[in-house]
């Protein structure tokens, strides 16, 4: 006589860890944002503005990027050329939220884009990770 006995086991899940081993490694897209006085300091140049204009991206063609012209504006610090010929063109990796209101422009010298940069004599980009700021009003 042969006998069969199955025994059942169900896979019994915990609903909620008692030690979290990943708890570190998570992140909810926290992007980092730099503060206004950090922007300023890993500039190049900063120009205060309210003329800029998108002029051109690379949407679907590869590597994102935009283009910008600054038609005019003021030099707020500098530490490589004491004059600037405007209109000025810049490169941007990350769209800017730019609005009609005089605003802080964080630029470095141009890293990459040397073809770009050669054909529409680009020598600044935008520095990653620098939101755009308004221009404080100083009150007298």
């Amino acid at each position: 006589m042969v006998f069969l006995l199955s025994c059942e086991k169900k896979y019994q899940r915990p609903d909620e860890y008692k030690v979290d081993l990943f708890k570190d490694e998570r992140s909810e897209n926290n992007a980092y944002v730099m503060s206004e006085d950090e922007a300023y300091d890993k500039s190049d140049m900063v120009l205060s503005t309210s003329d800029t204009k998108l002029i051109d991206s690379s949407s679907g063609r590869g590597k994102p990027f935009f283009i910008y012209k600054i038609f005019s504006g003021d030099i707020e610090k500098t530490t490589r050329d004491s004059v600037v010929s405007f209109p000025l063109e810049i490169i941007s990796t990350e769209k800017l939220n730019l609005k009609k209101e005089p605003s802080y422009i964080f630029l470095e010298m141009l890293k990459g884009f040397r073809f770009i940069a050669e054909e529409r004599k680009i020598k600044y980009q935008w520095v990653p990770g620098a939101p755009v700021y308004p221009l404080q009003k100083e009150t007298k």
